[in-house]
């Protein structure tokens, strides 16, 4: 089965004739990443900013559709200003309003949280957890 950013990544080098080399080249990233991105079946962490930026410059594509694409490969949803969810959820638009204001590195940190407690989420829960929750 193909992810969104494989479905991305693959329609525009058909589009545009281009190679994994082109890409990365014009991109300024590693063909390795732009081959492995392509080519992974599940992205199991969302691509570093600089990767996302360098992938967008490669493909010609905005950020917004590769950092869309990346994170539906890595089965996260990204809120905008106006889904329905976040408009909706006050506690949603705060966490939003809340980590852009994070620096970069504070972000990958709570990005790493965020994908390691949906992971979580999928075990079962501890007695204690069932518990109190």
């Amino acid at each position: 089965m193909v992810n969104a950013l494989q479905e991305l990544i693959k329609r525009r080098l058909e589009q545009r004739g281009w190679s994994y080399g082109d890409v990365a080249r014009r991109g300024g990233v590693p063909r390795s990443t732009v081959h492995h991105l392509a080519t992974v079946a599940r992205v199991t962490r969302m691509p570093q900013q600089a990767t996302l930026e360098g992938l967008s410059r490669g493909l010609e594509l905005p950020l917004e559709a590769v950092r869309r694409a990346a994170a539906e490969a890595c089965g996260i949803h990204l809120y905008v200003e106006d889904d329905a969810g976040a408009a909706s959820d006050p506690e949603v638009a705060t966490l939003i309003a809340s980590v852009r204001q994070l620096s970069e590195a504070d972000r990958r940190h709570v990005a790493a949280l965020v994908e390691s407690l949906l992971r979580g989420s999928t075990e079962p829960r501890s007695r204690t957890e069932s518990e109190s929750g």
